[in-house]
């Protein structure tokens, strides 16, 4: 192994583990595979599969269907599609009564109701991560917080349930969103419905499922280093990292893990992401980096200007990008030519190291944070044995952590964000692969393992789209490729702080231009 290869190792053990999910992405191994299939009986609301969120919430407002059809309807998929395996902590009760007090009002009242609650009976979950819903579990992917009930409501949960969603599920997350795929030792691996002995991404894995899968239309996601993103590109979705300050990640933490986590949704509509963002957006008490609201729904009707888009095609650190990748990417700058946009090759200037390094003492600290909460709370210590063996060591080394280096780490992270500032003076938008590799097997990425076997296969991962949680800047992935084998490889799109509107509109730009609303997983076949 040369020199450079040994700082490159040393650098991504000191990241931590999302420096698992900040080195991001995938293998470098795929190989070509037919696609698991799975016996679908016939399903309540056979139009429920080709509705959006915005459909559905027509639907209810107009009576041509209702709540509880609609409920039903996304637990029988959920049942069908159960060795998917998605499920942390499941609701279906409690949400089937909620369904049933909707039913009770007339058309004209549930109109009535929709003008402040525009999704008001339209079905939901949230990722089993970073928030919670007053009375029920939220485990975070871990056996230390199996039976973690928790007593009030995440701002954006109250945001949630304000604009009317009925909350059916928590959805599964490796271990503290520590790796960039949906497996953990306490609710098992989470197959992608493309093909299942691949990953689906993490660590929103159990919402990219159930949207890929047409379980549901949207599913709550964070992404604390391409959490929505990864898994939205693996499963075929539209996922959008907000810029950070845009949602509320409160009342506990304002700034999860330094500001790098973030919320927001998987969605298969472009609409729908920018619904969601319109009804959630803005600060809450406590804040203090914030953005003016911006009006979503309608960037998604604008007509996009002529942009002009910087290309970045390698990898950070030099490994290779895998040819579906750039095969993505090609695609994708044949299409922004053709819709009258300016691509050409350029990247900024970024101290990467000093960022990487960084973005492990946050994750870690973090993630020490929770944990010592929560032995404070059952008045015990944690144990090796309730962990996963990677993390537990990201547990020890945060111990060791000094103010300065979480200073220095801020310090980066701002350096970074700088240097993203000017360049975007001269561009509109940067285009990047999501992965430089397409979605890996089973196993490779699992927290459960010797750690130098992780490392080698996060160094085959891609560190691009953590760029843009340590800057706090708006990112995209927009599913505009299938490979050979049928797996999705979403391309990523970032921009200057605050312009998720300019990204929506670009979006639906590209969703109209090369839709992929009827493209579905072979298991629904």
């Amino acid at each position: 192994m040369t020199k450079i290869d040994l700082d490159r190792r040393r650098l991504i053990q000191a990241c931590g583990a999302i420096g698992g999910a900040s080195m991001l992405g995938l293998s470098l191994a795929s190989q070509a595979s037919a696609a698991a299939t799975v016996n679908t009986p016939k399903q309540p609301l056979g139009d429920y599969d080709s509705w959006d969120m915005s459909t559905m919430a027509d639907l209810l407002r107009q009576g041509d269907i209702s709540p509880l059809e609609l409920t039903d309807s996304a637990i029988a998929r959920f049942e069908t599609n159960a060795a998917l395996n998605m499920i942390a902590v499941n609701h279906f009760e409690q949400a089937r009564e909620q369904a049933q007090k909707l039913n009770q009002l007339s058309t004209a009242q549930r109109t009535a109701k929709m003008a402040s609650a525009p999704l008001l009976g339209v079905p939901f979950a949230l990722k089993d991560l970073g928030v919670t819903m007053a009375g029920t579990i939220t485990t975070n992917g871990c056996r230390f917080f199996k039976d973690n009930c928790v007593a009030e409501n995440s701002t954006l949960v109250n945001r949630y349930q304000a604009a009317g969603l009925n909350i059916m599920a928590k959805l599964t997350s490796p271990e503290f969103g520590q790796t960039p795929t949906g497996e953990s030792s306490l609710h098992g691996d989470t197959l992608n419905p493309w093909d299942t002995r691949y990953s689906s991404g993490g660590s929103s894995a159990g919402s990219a499922v159930a949207v890929a899968a047409r379980i549901l239309p949207a599913a709550h996601g964070s992404d604390g280093g391409g959490s929505i993103r990864i898994p939205a590109s693996h499963c075929g979705l539209f996922g959008l990292k907000p810029s950070r300050g845009r949602v509320a990640s409160g009342p506990t933490n304002l700034e999860s893990s330094m500001g790098l986590s973030v919320h927001h949704a998987l969605t298969r509509s472009v609409r729908d992401s920018a619904l969601l963002l319109q009804l959630t957006q803005g600060a809450e008490p406590g804040s203090r980096v914030t953005l003016p609201n911006d009006n979503m729904l309608a960037a998604v009707n604008a007509k996009p200007k002529p942009l002009k888009i910087a290309l970045m095609q390698s990898h950070p650190f030099g490994y290779p990008v895998h040819q579906d990748c750039s095969d993505a990417l090609d695609k994708t700058v044949k299409l922004l030519t053709s819709l009258g946009h300016i691509v050409e090759v350029a990247q900024p200037t970024l101290p990467l190291e000093q960022m990487f390094n960084g973005m492990g003492i946050a994750t870690s600290s973090g993630m020490l944070n929770a944990v010592q909460a929560r032995e404070l709370k059952l008045g015990r210590a944690a144990r090796e044995n309730e962990f996963e063996a990677i993390v537990w060591g990201h547990l020890q080394r945060a111990k060791e952590f000094t103010a300065q280096q979480m200073l220095a780490a801020r310090s980066a992270f701002d350096q970074g964000g700088q240097a993203f500032d000017v360049f975007f003076n001269d561009y509109d938008f940067i285009l990047t692969p999501v992965t430089t590799a397409p979605p890996p097997k089973i196993g490779e990425l699992s927290l459960n393992q010797p750690y130098d076997s992780f490392v080698q296969q996060v160094l085959k991962a891609s560190p691009i789209a953590a760029l843009f949680n340590m800057t706090g800047l708006p990112a995209m992935s927009v599913p505009l490729h299938w490979n050979k084998n049928g797996l999705p490889i979403g391309v990523q799109f970032a921009g200057a702080y605050g312009s998720e509107a300019q990204l929506l509109t670009l979006a639906a730009q590209l969703e109209q231009a090369a839709p992929w609303a009827d493209k579905r997983p072979p298991i629904l076949s």
